[in-house]
């Protein structure tokens, strides 16, 4: 009933950044079919001034970083109906609205659960982390076997006992340390679980601890998913604990025993997509949507670093945000022969929940996409330089798409294109981590820009004051420039035969 409520007011507070007026909702004239032309005077449009003002709304503390399932991202997705609306965008979502609302679910630990070891009373996700939300309750003694090598193993009984160990182990060179420590854990605890362990305790290296505090944070608000993900459903299995480093010393007692008593619970969050159009001018093409994709959320209000609370997400991902704004402006002065399709994906921090579920419900035909332009942290790094991704196989999925980016490129900013993060030997499979993935997956021709990873990613050192807006600029035409070729040549893209990504 709670939901009920809250669903009901929301959407009374939504509605008002829903509607076009009657006037701006009416079917346009009938136009003149438009030749493709590689040529637009429309780029005028895009104005430097407007995507720093817009960024700097987006990216201030009063949308408090924007979290995917929270009221803050809600807002901030109103913030962005009205502005498309201003614009004169006509909505494309739901209900003739700019709104398409789905469900996130959410797994956590309650915070009635306990942890102890020894006479240390651990707070779960705080001050150790367990790796996946399970109901599992568990007194056991705990052993220390080193680094749980084969040898140290031999020599000590594990069945019905929890075991820690050390962390060990480098990963090769085209894995991330992040991905290796996750894998890790995995694996070396399926092991010991197999050899009769009741729990796996790990202690942080150097290594590990970075990671421990960089995204330590994100394992305290549990898993998401949609409903029905198999990462949503409700585990009773043995937990993985990782503990931090200076845990060393103490961990190696003996004698001690581990006290867990975890217990989760699972509930769903609303969230949205935002989704607009300018229709197309010619009598056949207009049926066809270029799709502009981006996402608004973020990370929202964690721990402070620095006493910074609000991860704001300047450049993940505000820039795509104002970036669509301006290419909205450029389309709407000038229309294309076929329809720009804009889409502000939810959630996609939470693991690209808004363009999984868009892809899968479209509120346009799924055949009537023939392109998608994903826009992905596009602010930072070398003035100079970028990256396209989907431009290398095996993740190229339409070579006539990539030539026409490519071409985009040489027409407009001319950036000098880094190749290296489009690699399957790239550590830090960043093909895989943006909204573009879904729609690929489906054979829809789809290609990411971006400016590529920096320092203060995912950290709320990522503020709006710190984005490069000439480059954001540069981008933004270069995105528009290669959409506006794409809505306006005969044949759309054609996919790529055999396509196939290696995961």
């Amino acid at each position: 009933m709670k939901q009920l409520f809250f669903a009901a007011g929301l959407l009374a507070v939504l509605s008002l950044a829903a509607p076009l007026s009657i006037s701006a909702q009416k079917k346009p004239a009938a136009t003149r079919k438009a030749p493709a032309t590689k040529t637009t005077s429309a780029e005028s449009a895009i104005r430097e001034s407007d995507i720093k003002r817009d960024l700097f709304a987006l990216a201030g503390d009063r949308y408090r970083g924007r979290e995917g399932g929270t009221l803050d991202e809600l807002k901030a997705s109103v913030w962005l109906a009205d502005q498309i609306r201003a614009i004169g965008l006509q909505p494309a979502g739901d209900d003739g609205t700019y709104f398409q609302w789905f469900h996130l679910q959410r797994t956590r630990l309650t915070k009635a659960s306990r942890l102890s070891i020894g006479t240390h009373q651990l707070r779960p996700n705080q001050d150790a982390l367990i790796f996946a939300p399970t109901n599992f309750a568990v007194t056991a003694p705990l052993v220390y076997v080193g680094t749980g090598t084969a040898p140290e193993l031999a020599k000590t009984d594990l069945k019905g006992k929890a075991v820690a160990l050390l962390f060990s182990g480098n990963p090769t060179p085209d894995v991330s340390f992040r991905r290796f420590l996750t894998a890790t854990l995995r694996d070396k605890s399926a092991e010991l679980l197999k050899a009769g362990a009741v729990a796996v305790v790990f202690v942080a290296d150097a290594r590990a601890q970075t990671v421990y505090e960089h995204w330590g944070h994100t394992y305290e608000r549990g898993r998401y998913g949609l409903p029905g993900d198999p990462n949503t459903k409700v585990l009773d299995t043995p937990p993985t604990i990782l503990l931090p480093a200076d845990a060393k010393d103490w961990v190696q007692q003996a004698g001690q025993q581990l006290v867990v008593d975890l217990r989760i619970e699972t509930f769903l969050y609303p969230s949205v997509n935002i989704v607009a159009k300018v229709p197309g001018t010619d009598a056949q093409l207009k049926q066809e949507n270029v799709l502009f994709s981006t996402h608004q959320d973020h990370d929202g209000v964690r721990a402070p670093v620095a006493g910074d609370s609000i991860y704001n997400g300047a450049d993940d991902n505000a820039t795509g945000c104002a970036a669509l704004l301006a290419i909205m402006r450029a389309f709407k002065q000038q229309p294309a022969r076929r329809a720009a399709l804009f889409v502000y994906h939810g959630a996609e921090e939470r693991g690209l929940l808004g363009s999984r579920y868009y892809s899968a419900n479209p509120t346009v035909p799924k055949g009537s996409i023939v392109a998608v332009l994903n826009a992905e942290m596009m602010g930072r790094n070398s003035p100079d330089s970028a990256a396209l991704l989907g431009a290398i196989p095996p993740h190229r999925n339409s070579s006539d798409l990539v030539n026409l980016a490519l071409a985009a490129n040489q027409a407009g900013p001319k950036f000098k294109l880094d190749t290296e993060w489009d690699k399957t030997t790239h550590p830090e499979g960043w093909y895989f981590r943006s909204d573009h993935l879904p729609y690929a997956r489906l054979g829809i021709p789809a290609v990411m820009y971006t400016s590529l990873l920096h320092p203060d990613y995912h950290t709320p050192k990522d503020e709006a004051d710190r984005i490069n807006y000439p480059k954001l600029t540069r981008m933004t035409q270069w995105m528009y420039l290669t959409g506006w070729a794409v809505a306006n040549r005969p044949a759309r893209p054609a996919p790529e035969p055999g396509f196939k990504l290696e995961r």
